[in-house]
């Protein structure tokens, strides 16, 4: 029987294909979508800031999905019930509730990602 350190690989192995064609780098994609989606501008402004800050509020710093309390608001989201899709009436009209960052990264994005486009707008 050969000894393992003298057995050569069966596959070969292949170059990173992630991010081929894409930005490099979460900054540079950030960057991208900042000068390209609409959206994005609206969360950098004082208006997003204070409603954020009304829902956190209103929601006593309590995750929606799983009732974790987290007093520091870094690890909060304003979240939009129905996806807002860089619909100005609905990003700043629409429903919000507050979630947690892993409940919004993992649960929320899973579940919006499952659905079929015509349920959500």
């Amino acid at each position: 029987m050969a000894k393992l350190a003298n057995l050569k690989p069966a596959l070969s192995s292949m170059a990173p294909r992630l991010n081929v064609a894409g930005p490099a780098n979460e900054r540079e994609r950030s960057s991208l979508r900042s000068k390209t989606e609409p959206a994005f501008r609206w969360y950098n402004t004082a208006r997003w800031r204070k409603l954020r800050m009304e829902v956190i509020t209103r929601d006593r710093f309590t995750c929606r999905m799983c009732k974790r309390i987290e007093p520091n608001t870094a690890n909060l989201v304003a979240d939009h019930v129905i996806p807002h899709r860089n619909d100005p009436v609905k990003f700043w009209e629409g429903k919000l509730q507050t979630l947690c960052r892993t409940c919004h990264s993992t649960t929320k994005q899973k579940a919006e990602s499952s659905m079929p486009k015509g349920v959500w707008y």
